[in-house]
């Protein structure tokens, strides 16, 4: 992907190394889940019993390096950072052009950079829970060092495939200023967990659908180089909860799926890249994902 020496966001709030006390809840996302099933897999460790250390842990981790001081970053880091402000800045100009086109004003979430632990309206979440975003104060989390067990644990190479994270993430933004997310929180009260699950099957497609939106307009404006789409729909397959299931518990239970199988997110992400068209995104009501 073409990105250095471009626009970079700055709705960016750096709270990298800045610990916080443990001993709160950790909110586990959709990449949350992924990693913790993979440790859970290569240490032959029983995932619950990661949570628990998790929740034990806490943010110890950080707190030694909470001095009040800037955070020191890595050239690596620099660079991962200076990425992800660049992707969330293209979010912000197509985002804006999506929403004029509904006669809407896009306001964009804030990325939040953390280290460790972090609290956040949703609840505390540890790092190890990957990028995540919560509606209640509408921003995106995100530890950096994500992007790099993106290709040493889950197999997705490339910064395109980065990129398509911070897409994703955006995406429940969307959901959220459109209103399907405060329906998404109503009709929880009134379903079964294998009902909800069905819908957050549902959730998580469009938001998918939303980051192909996303990869269009990347190319329509030249920044997309050979091999970066591969690099996106490589991380779709990567993610799904059929090869997840199958390689952290050597059988799939589909009652259990809250983000879909493999096809399904290749299948949105590339529905939303080739169409390129909001209206194509409905997931709630198309009869087969």
């Amino acid at each position: 992907m073409r990105w250095q020496g471009r626009r970079e966001s700055s709705n960016v709030e750096d709270a990298r190394g800045m610990g916080m006390p443990g001993g709160g809840p950790v909110m586990l996302s959709g990449t949350g889940i992924v990693i913790l099933l993979l440790v859970s897999l290569l240490t032959h460790t029983n995932p619950l019993k990661l949570l628990d250390q998790i929740q034990q842990q806490g943010g110890a981790g950080t707190q030694a390096t909470d001095s009040g001081q800037p955070y020191q970053e890595s050239p690596h880091e620099k660079e991962l950072r200076e990425f992800a402000q660049t992707v969330l800045a293209d979010t912000e100009d197509f985002w804006a052009e999506q929403f004029k086109q509904i006669g809407r004003t896009y306001t964009p979430p804030t990325m939040k950079l953390f280290t460790g632990q972090i609290d956040s309206a949703c609840g505390a979440a540890s790092a190890a829970v990957g990028p995540f975003y919560c509606p209640g104060d509408q921003k995106v989390y995100l530890d950096l060092s994500f992007m790099d067990q993106l290709s040493t644990q889950l197999g997705a190479n490339g910064d395109f495939a980065q990129a398509y994270v911070v897409a994703h993430e955006v995406g429940h933004h969307v959901q959220k200023l459109l209103g399907v997310s405060d329906k998404v929180d109503e009709m929880r009260q009134h379903m079964s967990e294998k009902q909800y699950n069905a819908l957050s099957v549902r959730v998580e497609l469009q938001a998918d659908f939303y980051a192909g939106m996303l990869a269009k307009y990347e190319e329509q404006k030249g920044f997309l180089q050979p091999g970066d789409i591969e690099e996106a729909l490589n991380a779709a397959s990567q993610i799904g909860d059929d090869k997840l299931q199958e390689e952290s518990q050597g059988r799939v239970v589909p009652d259990s799926f809250t983000h879909g199988t493999s096809a399904q997110r290749v299948r949105w992400f590339k529905r939303g890249y080739d169409t390129g068209d909001m209206k194509a995104g409905d997931t709630f009501n198309a009869k087969t994902l």
